[in-house]
Order: C-alpha cells, then structure tokens, then sequence
C-alpha cells in the first residue's frame, strides 16, 4: 500500500519498515514522515491510554493518529483545518466498506473511464484545450502550482472523475476519490516532495485509470485486514484548532497526541493543492484565502493584517526576544522584502495561536489528561534558531499544564546552517 493510506494496515514498524518502492513520495509523505506510526502507538503505551478513553488529535492530518487509535480499540477525535486532509482522515477511518465490492465497482468505473478516454470523449462541465482535452477553468488553473499535471494526465483525470461521478454509488465513491487524490501527485501529476513541494519530471502522458484502480485494490486489501474492527468510534472535524471547543464537548478527552504545523515558512495548502482543486475542494481564491485563515499561523504566507494571536505572547519574554532577533536580523541582512519583513510577526503568530490552542483546550480536558505534542526546532526564518519545544513548554506551563517531559524523537540536519535540530515530543499533564 503507497503512503499515506498503508498506515490503515500498518499493525507494526514505522516509516522504516516500508519497502522501499512504498516509500514513494506524495502529496501527504511530509504528513506521515513527521509523525510516523509507530510514534502514535509508543506515545498510546506512554500515557497509558486505554479502550476507556478518548484520544484528541488537534491538528490531524490525514489521519494517521485516528487510524492508529482505532486499529487499538481507542475511541478518537480529530481536527483538521483543511478540507482535503479532512477529507482523508474521514475515509481513512470508515471500515465498514465491503472490500470485494469496492473493487468491483471500481473496475467498473475503470472501464467506463477507459471506455470514454479511447472514444475520445470530452470530460462534461469542463472546458477544453484547442486540441479537443479536457481542462480546468482559468481560476482554478491559477490556483495549481505551474505544470503540476500535464494536459493529456489532466484530461484523463477528469474523465476519470466523470465515470466516477456517472458510476456513483455512495458506498464506494470516498474510497474511490481518496484513492484518486492519493496518486494524482506523483503517480498522475509531476509533483515531487522534499523539504518543499516543486515540480519534478514532466511527464507528457500517464496512465491514469489504470494507476488508480491499482491504488483502489491496494485499499480494498488493506480494508480486508481490518474486517471487524470498525465498531470503535473515530470523528474527524473541519475546524481550526486554535477553537477547539467549537468541536469538543468539555472534559471529553483523555489524552491528546499530534503534530503541529512547525514555524518553517511551509504553506501547507501547497502540499494538497493538485487534489484539493481536482476534488473540488477549493475552486477559487476567496477559498483559498478561507481555508489559510482557519490555519495556525506557521508562514508568512497565510498572515494576514487582521491577525491578532500575536498579543497572545506579549508577556513572554523569549518568544519576544526570538521575534526581535529575526528582525535585527533581517536589518543586517538588508532583506526587505513583503515576506521578509513579516518574519518576525509570523513567529510571534505561530506561538500566539498555540497559546490560543493550549489555553482554550483545557476546557475539554479532563483532570489527570495527559498530552503529547510532536514538535521541532527551526531556523527558518533567517537562520534564527526556534527552539520550538522549549518555548511551547514555557507558554503551556503558564496556563497552568505541568511539563512531564521533552523527549528526544530524532534530530536532523538544518539545510541552511547545517545545526543540528531536534525533533521532540513535549508531553504535558493537565492538572484540571
């Protein structure tokens, strides 16, 4: 099974158990290489979570807590702010599927699309090229990074979607989307992923259908692993995690273990982008622009003027001085550019929406909660060092948690300065 969605079936070992051809990257291996697996079940036995509690996981991803908890029998709750990853924690945990059938219909769907795509017929709703392919419309062309997709694998793609569409049956079409969205980056597009998303090979044409019915399959097996066990409760919400008691009941949750955004000049939107346009999941700016705002401020690129988390931190006196040293900074340098300039005030955002998310967590907590917060240190922004852990640590200790722990999860080279910078799990009691 090809990331992200082999976690489904991935009972023991991490990341470095995959062979290596499932180690091909994607639109959502940054995701899963940040918070493997096998950090989930570790942090489970070291809170002592059990099958009577609830796990929290505020900034969820595709999933990859949620599918761990349920696989264990732990009921779970995700947040996620955008809609695509959403989308995916949300089928990724929906077991009660018939394999055989899904694969039936898939195969069905798959000779339609081919069907369609040998005979030459247009994708309906959709413009065309003037060599008769079908395309997407000029606002959501914007919207993709340029030649992320090549116009023969977009046609395809989008006939593809019409057989889907055409063939629906509500049983199967989440797993048959997700399955598309889940090659459409590599597999499809010409996307490559590192320690940012660019354009890799451009590939004039690829074999689209064909490429997603085998990653259907491979969910089907995976789904044949996990007959029976689909009773235990798994929710994902759309929302912004600096709100969570919009989604939470109080004193609901037992144990929260995740993944923040890290303050690294990352859009994450750029990460989802081919599938979230493709899916229809953002058709245009204005959506865009909505879902940034529903993001924890992590890049200058989702700022906006209105922003005002970074009050928040006003008292705390390092994450002040971290902020004025990225400024200073920025003056030596002579860098003054839009985004530049806004480095400092980014910083400062990111950990005022964690203290935002920390302080209004507490409510949903419930007493003796215990948490576990994947973290690491930056330098990003001008070669300014962000201890993120330790910062976190001092905002998450003035609202009143008790720092148990920052445990070492693996250090790593900074690309720039070439320091070495440690990943770490802050673990956090909540006292009540």
């Amino acid at each position: 099974m090809r990331l992200p969605l082999g976690d489904i079936a991935d009972i023991s070992g991490g990341i470095n158990d995959l062979q290596p051809e499932d180690r091909a990257v994607h639109a959502w291996y940054n995701f899963v290489l940040s918070f493997p697996p096998h950090l989930v079940r570790e942090y489970i036995q070291r809170l002592d979570v059990t099958a009577r509690d609830t796990v929290l996981d505020p900034f969820c991803g595709t999933g990859t807590t949620l599918v761990e908890c349920k696989k264990l029998g732990i009921p779970s709750v995700g947040i996620e702010a955008l809609p695509m990853s959403h989308f995916a924690s949300e089928v990724k945990t929906t077991w009660d599927v018939d394999p055989s059938r899904l694969r039936d219909h898939a195969e069905k769907v798959a000779e339609d699309a081919s069907g369609r795509i040998a005979a030459g017929r247009p994708a309906p709703g959709h413009p065309t090229t003037p060599g008769g392919l079908g395309t997407l419309s000029p606002e959501k062309l914007k919207l993709l990074i340029k030649d992320s997709i090549s116009s023969l694998p977009l046609h395809k793609t989008l006939v593809l979607l019409t057989s889907i569409d055409e063939q629906l049956d509500p049983r199967y079409t989440d797993h048959e989307l997700l399955g598309l969205a889940s090659v459409l980056p590599t597999g499809i597009g010409n996307l490559r992923f590192g320690p940012e998303v660019g354009v890799g090979t451009i590939r004039d044409d690829a074999p689209v259908v064909e490429v997603w019915l085998s990653e259907v399959q491979r969910m089907a097996a995976d789904l044949e692993r996990v007959l029976g066990r689909s009773r235990t409760p798994s929710m994902a919400c759309c929302g912004d995690a600096r709100e969570p008691m919009k989604m939470l009941e109080p004193e609901s949750v037992d144990a929260v273990i995740t993944s923040p955004p890290y303050p690294n000049e990352k859009d994450y939107t750029r990460i989802v982008r081919l599938e979230s346009v493709l899916l229809g999941f953002m058709d245009d700016r204005t959506e865009l622009r909505r879902t940034k705002r529903w993001l924890l401020r992590s890049n200058t690129r989702n700022v906006y003027k209105a922003d005002e988390d970074d009050k928040f931190v006003e008292d705390h006196e390092s994450i002040q001085h971290v902020a004025e040293a990225i400024e200073a900074r920025r003056i030596e340098l002579g860098k003054d550019s839009g985004f530049e300039k806004m480095y400092h005030r980014a910083a400062l955002l990111y950990f005022g929406g964690m203290k935002r998310h920390f302080a209004e967590l507490r409510e949903a907590l419930r007493p003796g909660a215990r948490l576990a917060y994947v973290v690491g240190d930056q330098a990003s922004y001008l070669r300014v060092m962000i201890r993120t852990g330790q910062l976190l640590a001092e905002i998450a200790e003035s609202l009143g948690y008790d720092v148990e722990a920052l445990d070492l999860f693996r250090t790593r080279m900074a690309t720039a300065t070439r320091e070495q910078l440690r990943e770490e799990v802050l673990v956090l009691r909540w006292p009540g």
